[in-house]
């Protein structure tokens, strides 16, 4: 896979310094039932990355320690991790809110059957992949018959309640372009997800986020190889705005790695880019238990670029349409 970092660590972006902490986002491993094109961790059924109980648990203490209120769990399949259901528990007795980064289809997948109702039971916030209502395009990106078993997921989530009005139970979906292109406004895009999604199939959501694709692993090698990325790239300053830099989620959220290394946001992550406000080459978890990372300064690339081009990009959906 050709290399993106390079071009990636000079830049002219503006400095950014962090808020107060309030999102912990925590990588559980590169496995994956999937290896979607626009993945961004190169994730896989090959990859064994996997987070240990120890790491999982520094993950608790740090939640204890700073006042964590919202785990937010990513991957690969995040569920696949067999330390899954024990960090969700855990962190929900703690009355955190935990939001599941969920490919869908894991749901359908022998061994999983019951997960979608341990979800439900433990009133996790799903945020589910779905890059289009279209099976052509969802396919293009994520293979053939993914899209029948997202259909399929959805159906079984708001049967359980999930997206339906008084559950209490959220289901957001995510929007991420098929190409070097721009996401279009999120609002509108919303509305045509739900009324495709309630027509076709009868599935009902609460919020579309639409998330920018960012030049790197997958993606940006796809870019590399088609001689697109100098152009991409092109594309995100020429659309830089300057309102988005407030809301960018690197000021609120720090990301952990499968082996509990910290960085400022999952892009830098998978660009090997740590914390620069600490003295240590890599920075643990274990390291920041009782510390305030409030002002401190952000690690940035011209990837960062990505979270502010139009509309603006996080893990959130966009920063302002």
């Amino acid at each position: 896979m050709l290399d993106t970092r390079p071009l990636l660590e000079e830049t002219d972006f503006p400095r950014i310094f962090r808020g107060k902490l309030s999102i912990l986002q925590v990588n559980l491993g590169y496995l994956c039932n999937l290896s979607c094109v626009h993945c961004h961790v190169n994730a896989g059924p090959k990859r064994t990355e996997l987070m240990s109980r120890e790491s999982i648990d520094q993950v608790l203490e740090f939640i204890d320690r700073q006042g964590i209120r919202v785990l937010d769990l990513t991957g690969g399949a995040p569920e696949m991790n067999p330390e899954f259901r024990y960090l969700v528990t855990e962190a929900r007795k703690r009355g955190v809110e935990v939001i599941d980064r969920c490919n869908l289809t894991i749901l359908n997948e022998p061994g999983y059957e019951d997960l979608a109702q341990f979800l439900a039971d433990q009133k996790v916030v799903v945020t589910a992949s779905l890059p289009c209502y279209s099976e052509q395009n969802v396919e293009q990106q994520r293979g053939k018959g993914v899209f029948a078993e997202s259909i399929i997921a959805l159906q079984k989530l708001n049967d359980l309640g999930f997206g339906m009005p008084g559950s209490g139970l959220s289901l957001n979906l995510v929007y991420n372009p098929g190409g070097p292109f721009l996401p279009p406004a999120q609002a509108g895009l919303q509305a045509d997800y739900q009324r495709e999604l309630k027509e076709s199939h009868g599935i009902v959501f609460n919020e579309l986020l639409t998330i920018t694709n960012m030049p790197i692993s997958r993606f940006g090698s796809m870019l590399l190889s088609k001689g697109q990325f100098a152009d991409y790239m092109q594309l995100l300053k020429d659309n830089f705005s300057e309102q988005n830099l407030a809301g960018l989620m690197c000021r609120s959220l720090v990301s952990i790695d499968w082996q509990g290394r910290v960085y400022d946001c999952d892009f830098n992550q998978m660009l090997d880019m740590p914390l620069i406000a600490s003295d240590r080459k890599e920075t643990y978890l274990a390291d920041l238990l009782n510390e305030d990372l409030e002002g401190d300064e952000v690690f940035i690339g011209e990837h960062c670029y990505g979270c502010t081009a139009g509309q603006g990009s996080s893990c959130g959906g966009a920063l302002g349409d």
